[in-house]
């Protein structure tokens, strides 16, 4: 993809990825990839709790699909992270328009399709608020 970006800083930490369709998994950490992220994707919501659970390194931001298999769907996900690591970034998407009792608080919802622009403006008002962000 190697789209270019000004004015995002280097990301600290691993992007954690929840995305159960094959192409949105790769297109979102092919976008964070070239952004500068390290990221680790799951299908399930499931697995990426327990990773985040049992991983030692530090995370940046946490990116989730509401609609995944599993027993824990997407908004649980994220409302559990916050609980757990308070002040983690998070973003919900799902094809399905949620009301926003379903949007945990804090949580930057993108309802798809979303465009490269969209994604990668929330994830860098979220990891460095009030820096401008262009695309070159």
């Amino acid at each position: 993809m190697l789209t270019s970006w000004d004015g995002i800083l280097p990301i600290e930490g691993a992007v954690i990825v929840v995305e159960d369709d094959d192409t949105l998994r790769s297109v979102m950490t092919e976008i964070l990839t070239d952004m500068g992220a390290r990221c680790i994707a799951f299908v399930t919501a499931d697995d990426a709790l327990m990773h985040m659970l049992s991983a030692t390194d530090t995370n940046a931001l946490v990116v989730a699909d509401h609609g995944v298999p599993g027993q824990i769907k997407g908004a649980e996900f994220l409302s559990m992270v916050a609980q757990r690591w308070p002040g983690l970034p998070s973003i919900l998407t799902s094809g399905y328009e949620l009301g926003a009792y379903v949007v945990p608080e804090g949580t930057v919802y993108l309802q798809k399709p979303w465009s490269i622009d969209v994604l990668v403006i929330a994830i860098a008002e979220l990891l460095q608020p009030g820096l401008p962000v262009r695309r070159s």
